[in-house]
């Protein structure tokens, strides 16, 4: 038989437990509040982002890439996305600046000090044939500013269309001319094949 000390430790114990509970609860709608908050200015802003997939919210909200973000919304033909996606990689893998901290780090073997010289080459030439091919993708556009510039914001940077325009007026030309630019990709890497 339990004794008077024994039930008021116990129910202590439950309160505790349950303040406990509660206290997490409330924690957790905070979060969800600030979650929403944030999703919500970002998509006022023209981020695109990916709602959880799930009924309680497992996966976290992802933001979406221009590319991925018209797709979604039934504005590009798959020819088009495949296209913008061509120059988007080939954009960012000759954007990508060299790993380089210090010429003492490179190594002509496998140390475990610095990154093969073999390695920083192949980075250089892969970067070296993705301008190439990026100034062959801007000549298929005919040099055209606006077009280079919608495919550089939308494809290269993957920022939405709103993103990338200064004013709302702006959304639907960058929407447009990206649209004509990545036709004229798209068309002439058929006829290049």
């Amino acid at each position: 038989m339990k004794g008077p000390v024994d039930i008021a430790r116990l129910e202590r114990a439950r309160l505790l437990k349950q303040g406990l509970r509660a206290t997490a609860r409330r924690e957790a709608l905070e979060v969800a509040a600030g979650v929403s908050e944030t999703v919500a200015l970002s998509r006022a802003r023209g981020t695109g982002i990916a709602a959880p997939v799930g009924s309680r919210g497992e996966t976290p909200y992802r933001r979406l890439p221009g590319l991925e973000w018209l797709g979604r919304k039934g504005r590009l033909t798959s020819a088009q996305r495949l296209a913008g996606e061509r120059y988007g990689t080939c954009w960012r893998r000759a954007q990508a600046e060299a790993k380089i901290t210090s010429a003492l780090e490179i190594s002509s073997g496998g140390s475990s000090r610095g990154m093969p010289l073999s390695v920083v080459l192949s980075q250089a030439e892969a970067r070296a044939q993705a301008g190439a091919r990026l100034a062959l993708y801007r000549k298929r556009l005919g040099d055209q500013r606006d077009l280079i510039a919608a495919c550089d914001a939308i494809c290269g940077l993957e920022l939405t269309p709103r993103e990338a325009a200064r004013s709302e007026r702006e959304v639907a030309k960058i929407e447009a001319v990206l649209g004509v630019a990545l036709d004229l990709l798209g068309v002439d890497a058929l006829h290049h094949r």
